[in-house]
């Protein structure tokens, strides 16, 4: 190979690598800027094809998506001084690539670190004002907007960097809390369970007391309408009596006489010291006497 075939082939290579170096390709996905000897030439540069000098610009590209970090689980104390570990995330995404640059220097590892230190010590703020119920149902929502808006006020100003969201993923008791919470909960519930069953108890007893009450008011109510029928089947029953004596007031005492006859003679085992000529044997003795009188006669 001549020489001349030589340098010919050394300045074709020359020559491509300095036209593909002076091309570069954004992406839709992609955020970039462009420095010349280290100094920011143009910023926020648009997707698509680019060209650049060679030697003297560089393109630094940034990852231009809404990205999700993971924060740690950390340890935070309510407003009571009650730990609670926190497990949370936050989404962002690059909006001011210059200032992104210059703060962090391109590098997405430092932008997450800042983002991380900042977002925790946020979630330490907001959990501190408040007592465990707060934090866990009562204002959580809140939690999330107030952190969100502040977060993100302070990483566009400091890191152009959005903040689009802060999620609490999990909020859990440390073992040792939990267990006196659970104790402490069965405590509530069982002097709530002693409490209700008193209060049915009492209600039972007065249920008890007033059903004794009406049962007295209607035995006695019941016994008051029976003395009272009772009166009045005796005073029926001497108001026929009466009617009866005043129709045939021999007959009524004759009958009255058989009945006390009948009650009397109806035992063997009684013995009776009367006198015959008593007013008991009246009607006997008439009998027995009208007897003899038609014997006699015939």
């Amino acid at each position: 190979m001549s020489t001349r075939n030589l340098v010919l082939i050394v300045i074709t290579v020359i020559a491509l690598f300095l036209i593909s170096d002076s091309v570069f390709v954004v992406k839709e996905t992609e955020r970039a800027v462009k420095l010349r000897f280290g100094a920011m030439e143009e910023v926020d540069i648009r997707p698509g094809l680019h060209f650049k000098i060679p030697f003297a610009d560089e393109v630094k590209k940034f990852d231009g998506r809404l990205l999700t970090l993971d924060l740690d689980t950390q340890r935070f104390f309510t407003l009571e001084k009650k730990p609670l570990n926190v497990d949370s995330f936050v989404k962002w995404r690059v909006d001011d690539v210059g200032r992104y640059y210059r703060a962090t220097a391109g590098d997405e590892v430092n932008a997450r670190l800042r983002l991380e230190e900042r977002a925790q010590t946020g979630l330490r703020n907001q959990i501190s004002r408040r007592d465990m119920y707060e934090v866990v149902s009562g204002e959580r929502d809140r939690i999330i907007t107030e952190l969100t808006n502040s977060l993100n006020t302070v990483m566009l100003e400091e890191f152009g960097v959005e903040v689009r969201d802060v999620r609490i993923k999990r909020i859990d008791l440390p073992t040792e809390v939990s267990d006196s919470v659970y104790q402490r909960m069965s405590a509530e519930r069982e002097v709530l369970a002693r409490e209700h069953r008193a209060r049915g108890r009492e209600l039972s007893q007065g249920i008890r007391a007033d059903a004794e009450r009406q049962a007295v008011v209607i035995r006695a109510q019941a016994e008051r309408r029976s003395e009272q029928i009772r009166g009045d089947g005796d005073a029926r029953a001497a108001a026929i009596y009466a009617a009866a004596f005043n129709a045939d007031p021999e007959f009524y005492e004759f009958t009255r006489s058989l009945n006390a006859y009948r009650r009397v003679f109806s035992s063997k085992d009684d013995l009776l010291v009367i006198d015959p000529r008593s007013e008991f044997f009246k009607y006997l003795n008439s009998h027995s006497n009208g007897g003899l009188n038609a014997r006699g006669g015939g």
